[in-house]
């Protein structure tokens, strides 16, 4: 076997010097100049983990030191050696026991009389490369948590097939009003009005064809209150099950700001529309009044009532114009998009 060039440092916990001596010429035979830290009671170990500043990548552990001893002394090193890799090497073959030290934080198990320096070298190589996955998928969890926990923005992640709550956020707590607990004992179906949930069933079929969905919904707080949520939704794995990552954002100022506008514009179109009516009678009689008036040989009476008549109806004209501004002071330009 072609010798690994990697520099691992490895502990070996053994008090049989034979066994040593086999395990130091194999670990030698594997890698190329490693780094062995040598312990020969848990005494040892504990005092080797505790003050050493080298990262040990991997440990190999007899289970039968003079000072601890089986499922004791498997604790115990984990106690102290925190994720580092962990071999259990032993002399007596049980499953059960092994299966069991497998559970409690043991990387392998291997059998003193069947090792080999092939199976040794898989075995190291393994449990190192797995605990360097394990600890990245680790800090990827921590990440998504993070983010998750920390949003601004309401979040929270339900099951696709039941349709409960598996977590929130606590943005999502604060801007809904309900608990954490609450959360969990309830359905997504339980924040929309009951005239909404037929939309959340069409969203569900759209989600489950195409992964991720977004959408404008209206969503009802503990309160009674209804808003209105812009949504975005993406399929994911949450702790072995199918689920939905949900965020969340509260788009009911903007919504009422739009339709204030909205509502600004029409009104404005109606005045501009009814009044642009009004004032060309008016007008036209002005028009029609100013053209006679040209006429110099108008007799004096006739002249003096069509005058009159010009007045009236530039009085009539600025009355109406006089309501025209009353009626768009009347409208609240001032509209504040946080209110």
């Amino acid at each position: 076997m072609q010798k690994d060039a990697k520099a691992y440092h490895i502990m070996v916990v053994e008090d049989n010097p034979g066994d040593y001596l086999l395990l130091e010429d194999y670990l030698n035979e594997l890698f190329i100049v490693p780094t062995l830290i040598k312990a020969e009671s848990f005494k040892e170990t504990h005092e080797i983990l505790t003050n050493s500043k080298e990262v040990i990548d991997v440990i190999l552990l007899d289970l039968s030191l003079h000072d601890r001893q089986g499922e004791a002394l498997i604790h115990d090193v984990k106690a102290v050696s925190g994720n580092t890799p962990l071999i259990i090497l032993t002399g007596y073959s049980d499953e059960n026991f092994a299966i069991n030290s497998l559970s409690i934080g043991a990387t392998d198990y291997l059998l003193k009389d069947e090792l080999t320096p092939t199976t040794l070298y898989k075995s190291i190589v393994y449990s190192i490369e797995r605990n360097r996955i394990l600890r990245n998928l680790k800090y990827s969890e921590q990440r998504y948590a993070d983010l998750f926990h920390f949003s601004p923005q309401p979040m929270w992640v339900f099951d696709v097939e039941t349709l409960r709550f598996l977590d929130v956020n606590e943005a999502a707590i604060l801007s809904y009003g309900y608990s954490y607990e609450e959360f969990l004992s309830m359905t997504i179906r339980d924040i929309r009005p009951k005239e909404d949930v037929p939309l959340l069933q069409q969203a569900l079929i759209q989600l489950q064809n195409g992964g991720f969905f977004r959408g404008e919904f209206r969503h009802k707080k503990k309160n009674g209150e209804i808003i209105y949520v812009d949504l975005r939704s993406s399929n994911i794995i949450y702790n072995g099950r199918a689920a939905n990552i949900i965020l969340s954002n509260d788009v009911t100022a903007n919504k009422i700001y739009l339709t204030a506008i909205e509502q600004q514009n029409d009104t404005l179109k109606n005045i501009a529309w009814l009044q642009s009516h009004v004032v060309r009678a008016p007008l036209a009689r002005m028009m029609g009044l100013a053209h006679l008036l040209i006429d110099d040989e108008l007799p004096e009476a006739e002249y003096r009532e069509y005058l009159n008549e010009l007045l009236n109806s530039a009085n009539e004209l600025d009355t109406i114009i006089k309501d025209i501004i009353r009626k768009a002071q009347g409208i609240n330009f001032n509209i504040d998009k946080n209110d």
